[in-house]
């Protein structure tokens, strides 16, 4: 009886404080103004102001990832000179934790907070800041007060001198481009914030208009990107049969050499190389890019794994499903750009061999499953060592690989009925719209058979959760193709390490199983001679050796000559190509022809 006389009084106690810290925030105003004085030191100034506060104390917080990049960077790192205000007089903080920094508000109602943040770092999911543009990768730029995540807030930006755009998904308060407003914080962090003179164009495609920003000049034809990007917005709203944006953002930024995206719920940001954009392959890339990042507004923001959602910014979010989240979004960006029939199918199923050949040259793929891979995200995919290509699988390039030998399945289970478009758009309905809420690893599988009509447990357990070898040739076979390998009859020695590609000879990585595996040669060892003599090919270290001799190997290590005996070992690397088999059957050719869109 006392025990629950105690359990009764704490849950009240904690549903009156809930009721009073929700009644409280529901009275809170946030507002933040954003200013650069010092953009050639790389600085954005932010002043945070919330009022209508009624509460003793009140916790500042910074996440410490973004959304769609699955690691833990530490966004507070960057956060210098906090200070708060009210009335006028410094009020005293302490900061409880790594992104926590508390406040005592007793007989507060407003606060006045500023702090700096150091914006250096060039990739898609960070902020950077100079004197020709600011990327806010809002994430790792706004505090949020712990307990408000669903409250809305304001963002006015004053431009650094000569500035005069700003290109972000976020709403405009009374048609001010420079002052945003966000319902709620998810959206906001996941609202990237483009500010200066990038050059702005649009288009409009499946009922939705679309707002390019580009940074950095470059070589492209902007009306040649409207019609290509328009053809594969459309072809992707066609798989799941609705776009469920008013309008929609692309922030790219062109550099000398540039790439990567990340993915957000009404626009994306991409990495790009400035003078790309007139090769064939460079276009192609680009526009699979485009095509990957612009796929995830349905798959990953909407249609999701239940553990992305509702985010917990403080730690890691873990899935197993990141194979399909990602995997199957690098699926969807080369198989929808083959539909708009731009380039050949032959370019097509050269872009799927590459895939595959990634997979099969990888030792990693012997050591860990595709699930595990998704897990692991946090821990080993963002933090890559010169032993990673041995340990690890990546979950875009495998998943990619899954998803195609699933939508061959399907194809061919179904005598052409269905395909994974099939699939895709029933998860969206069922769980984005219908439950409102992510899908279980249980449930998807679920859902892939539905369409396979069949139970796939023997697929999960051997290429999902297992590590057996991929047989490509059954699932190829469907559709009347083969795999074969170039290298097949070859017998080619190698060392079996990847070296650095100007200077000195480093070894920066060594292949499991390899000559250098076996033979004792280590990474950051400097290969100076073969056999006594000076290197004379770089590019390749035992030029004019076969298989089998025996040499010695001249290294460089901590400062120490080292003579290490070696036996070459045969590259054992594959390089893939699909073909057609001769003569496929009728059903062969009705299954290539759904695969493909031919």
């Amino acid at each position: 009886m006392k025990k629950f006389a105690l359990f009764t009084i704490a849950l009240l106690t904690i549903i009156m404080t809930d009721f009073t810290d929700t009644h409280a925030a529901g009275n809170v105003k946030i507002s933040y103004e954003v200013t650069f004085p010092e953009a050639q030191a790389h600085y954005a100034d932010i002043e945070m102001n919330i009022t209508g506060l009624a509460q003793n104390s009140l916790d500042l917080k910074m996440p410490v990832w973004t959304p769609g990049s699955y690691l833990v960077r530490e966004f507070a790192k960057n956060l210098e000179s906090f200070g708060v205000e009210a009335n006028g007089k410094a009020v005293p903080f302490v900061k409880t934790r790594k992104n926590i920094w508390h406040i005592n508000t007793t007989g507060i109602s407003a606060v006045k907070v500023k702090y700096r943040m150091y914006s250096f770092e060039i990739s898609v999911r960070t902020a950077f800041i100079d004197v020709t543009h600011a990327f806010l990768s809002t994430s790792g730029m706004f505090l949020y007060p712990d307990g408000m995540l669903m409250h809305q807030s304001t963002i006015h930006i004053v431009p650094y001198k000569n500035w005069d755009k700003v290109s972000t998904s976020l709403e405009m308060v009374n048609n001010d481009p420079f002052t945003r407003t966000a319902p709620n914080y998810d959206i906001l962090f996941d609202s990237p914030i483009e500010v200066g003179n990038q050059d702005v164009f649009g288009f409009k495609a499946a009922g939705v208009n679309y707002e390019v920003a580009m940074y950095g000049g470059g070589n492209y034809d902007k009306e040649r990107l409207k019609k290509d990007m328009a053809h594969i917005v459309e072809l992707e709203t066609a798989v799941y049969g609705e776009n469920p944006n008013k309008h929609y953002t692309f922030i790219v930024h062109n550099y000398a050499k540039g790439g990567g995206g990340l993915e957000h719920l009404s626009s994306t940001v991409l990495g790009a190389s400035r003078n790309n954009y007139n090769t064939e392959t460079g276009y192609q890339n680009f526009l699979a890019l485009v095509s990957h990042e612009h796929f995830h507004l349905w798959n990953v923001k909407r249609l999701r794994p239940i553990a992305l959602g509702p985010f917990d910014y403080d730690n890691e979010n873990y899935t197993t499903d990141l194979w399909i989240a990602e995997g199957f979004t690098a699926y969807y960006d080369n198989i929808i750009v083959n539909r708009t029939k731009l380039y050949s199918t032959e370019n097509y199923l050269g872009v799927l061999a590459a895939d595959i050949n990634i997979v099969e040259n990888s030792q990693g793929a012997k050591i860990q499953p595709l699930s595990q891979s998704s897990y692991d995200a946090w821990i080993k995919a963002y933090r890559p060592d010169e032993n990673s290509a041995n340990t690890t699988i990546s979950y875009y390039n495998k998943g990619s690989v899954a998803a195609f030998l699933l939508d061959l399945e399907i194809i061919k289970d179904s005598k052409s009925k269905y395909c994974l478009d099939d699939v895709m758009k029933y998860m969206y309905t069922e769980y984005y719209k219908t439950k409102k809420r992510g899908y279980t690893d249980a449930e998807f599988k679920q859902g892939l058979e539905k369409f396979a009509g069949k139970n796939l447990d023997d697929f999960y357990k051997k290429y999902v959760n297992g590590l057996d070898a991929i047989d490509y040739n059954k699932y190829l076979g469907y559709a009347g193709y083969k795999l074969t390998d170039e290298y097949a009859d070859s017998n080619i020695p190698t060392l079996g390490t990847r070296t650095a590609t100007t200077g000195p000879l480093k070894v920066l990585s060594v292949s499991r199983g390899s000559t250098a595996w076996v033979d004792g040669i280590n990474v950051n060892d400097e290969i100076t001679a073969i056999d006594g003599q000076p290197i004379a090919d770089p590019k390749n270290l035992v030029a004019g050796k076969k298989v089998g001799d025996k040499i010695t190997v001249t290294v460089t290590r901590d400062g120490q000559t080292l003579q290490l005996p070696v036996t070459l070992l045969r590259n054992n690397e594959f390089k893939y190509k699909i073909e057609s088999i001769d003569a496929p059957s009728a059903e062969q050719l009705a299954v290539r022809k759904k695969w493909l869109s031919l």
